[in-house]
């Protein structure tokens, strides 16, 4: 059994992507151990707190978000998607079934319309401010 040139070629480039995929991989996880702080900072009594840009953190970390929020990020990361996947629909447009095609995007611009409807009378878009508590 002999490999021919071209796939002893085909297999180097498989290969060649395998590592490639192996360093951009490890590459970062690498990079963030060699150059990671070891240590936070020690200071009055605040003993293994983060400190982000060297601003002194205030309040708890651990803060409660409203269920609107998270309805209003996924409807973002939705349209965001669409308008992802109508940008390969838009390039192979075919020229001869241009009603079909052109039928097919405004049934799917329709759909994701009406999600938008649906979260204005949810009231996702409306944000509530509540009043500070004075300490």
């Amino acid at each position: 059994m002999s490999i021919s040139n071209n796939s002893l070629i085909d297999l180097v480039y498989i290969l060649a992507l395998f590592l490639g995929g192996v360093v951009l991989v490890g590459a970062p996880i690498i990079i963030s151990i060699l150059i990671a702080p070891r240590r936070t900072r020690q200071v009055a009594n605040r003993t293994e707190q983060i400190v982000e840009c060297g601003v002194e953190p205030i309040g708890d970390a651990w803060m409660r978000y409203g269920a609107v929020y998270y309805l209003y990020a996924l409807i973002f990361i939705a349209f965001a998607v669409d308008v992802l996947f109508l940008f390969p629909v838009a390039l192979v447009y075919d020229t001869q079934y241009r009603w079909r095609d052109f039928g097919e995007i405004a049934v799917f611009v329709g759909i994701l319309s009406l999600v938008l409807v649906y979260a204005w009378k949810k009231e996702v878009f409306t944000w509530n401010r509540r009043k500070s508590r004075k300490a």
